[in-house]
């Protein structure tokens, strides 16, 4: 044998071998870690406070008064003709909507990326199955209670850490449909079927549809990024931060958008589903599904649209396939995650949130 010892072929280890590996050296969190995590958990208890959880509380008190939601849809800002100036209002109407949320959204994405430990971080979201990876998601997704664009910085972050795609599916798609506040609104303005409707195919898509799609459908390759074991200086902090912040702002920020002016531009050629039933029939559940999981909303936005369609004679079919694609998921939500979780896995997605969209529309006629 040569003075040189000869190599020996290494083989790539699964994720999953990856994660086991590291949690057996796992570090103790540092003071350092700690005040990361301090800073996340500000942000998110201020920020959700601010944006989602005292609005959303008021909200729901008054429609607990009135039962009568107050607003118009969305679509109605970028009027009934194609025009550059029905879009900008759209866009201006639409990021008014959102701005708070997405503002707490990109500053946690980047709280996430940058404060955070990752081996922690791994060690509460990358669980041995597929299935329990999804709950864990889904159930991190409640309390944030954002639209699909909102949740998309933190999606992003999550995967940019090394979190598995079935969690971090679970986590962009449940904070639409599963909601909480949502939920309530739904309850006290529609008829108990569509909330029920909703929560049960909220789930088959948060936390079956997740799991399915990161256990079958090939996509990018689940790498765990490397983390030193060491602890980084907390000088070093708020430069880590400001650059993942940046980092997020520059390259989200401007394609949404882009992409919100675009849906506004050609939204009056794609929303206009009054009297499409009489025409195609049945068919007509699922143009409205394929055609919805495209359009953008901001939270709760499905509920003006829902309900000026039921007055306008719209059935159960049409309003069913809205009740659940059009809050999942969206073309500039699916363009802000498609780098990070894989086009084809978002693609995906996008399929399942569609065929449940279908499927919910066809229970609705059924029971209502």
């Amino acid at each position: 044998m040569s003075g040189a010892a000869q190599a020996q072929p290494v083989e790539a280890q699964p994720v999953e071998a990856q994660t086991e590996h590291r949690s057996s050296v796992r570090r103790r969190l540092t003071p350092v870690d700690r005040i990361g995590l301090g800073v996340l958990l500000l942000f998110l208890v201020v920020g959700l406070s601010w944006s989602k959880w005292l609005p959303y509380w008021g909200k729901a008190w008054t429609l607990s008064q009135t039962s009568v939601w107050d607003g118009s849809p969305l679509f109605e800002a970028a009027g009934e003709t194609f025009s550059l100036a029905g879009a900008w209002d759209f866009t201006l109407v639409y990021f008014t909507a959102v701005w708070k949320a997405l503002l707490v959204a990109l500053v946690v994405a980047a709280a996430i990326d940058a404060l955070v430990p990752r081996d922690w971080l791994l060690r509460v979201m990358n669980r041995r199955t597929h299935t329990s990876q999804s709950l864990v998601g889904a159930a991190l997704s409640l309390p944030s209670m954002m639209c699909t664009c909102c949740a998309a910085p933190v999606t992003a972050g999550l995967r940019s850490s090394g979190v598995m795609r079935s969690a971090a599916l679970a986590y962009w798609v449940g904070n639409p449909l599963l909601n909480p506040a949502v939920l309530i609104f739904l309850a006290l303005v529609l008829p108990w079927q569509y909330v029920v409707t909703r929560l049960v195919f909220g789930i088959l898509i948060a936390v079956g549809a997740s799991a399915f799609i990161g256990r079958w459908v090939k996509g990018r390759a689940e790498v765990v990024p490397e983390q030193s074991l060491e602890s980084p200086r907390l000088s070093s902090l708020p430069v880590r931060y400001l650059r993942s912040l940046s980092k997020f702002t520059l390259i989200l920020v401007p394609e949404h958008l882009a992409l919100v002016f675009v849906i506004g531009l050609i939204s009056p050629w794609l929303s206009g589903v009054y009297g499409l039933e009489a025409q195609v029939g049945a068919i007509a559940v699922l143009i409205a599904a394929v055609v919805g999981t495209l359009l953008v909303i901001p939270t709760g936005g499905e509920i003006p649209i829902i309900i000026a369609l039921l007055a306008a004679g719209v059935g159960a079919g049409v309003t069913g396939a809205l009740l659940i694609v059009l809050p999942a998921l969206s073309i500039p939500s699916m363009v802000m995650v498609g780098k990070s979780l894989g086009w084809r896995t978002t693609t995906a997605m996008g399929g399942a949130v569609a065929l449940g969209g279908v499927l919910s529309g066809v229970v609705l006629m059924l029971v209502s």
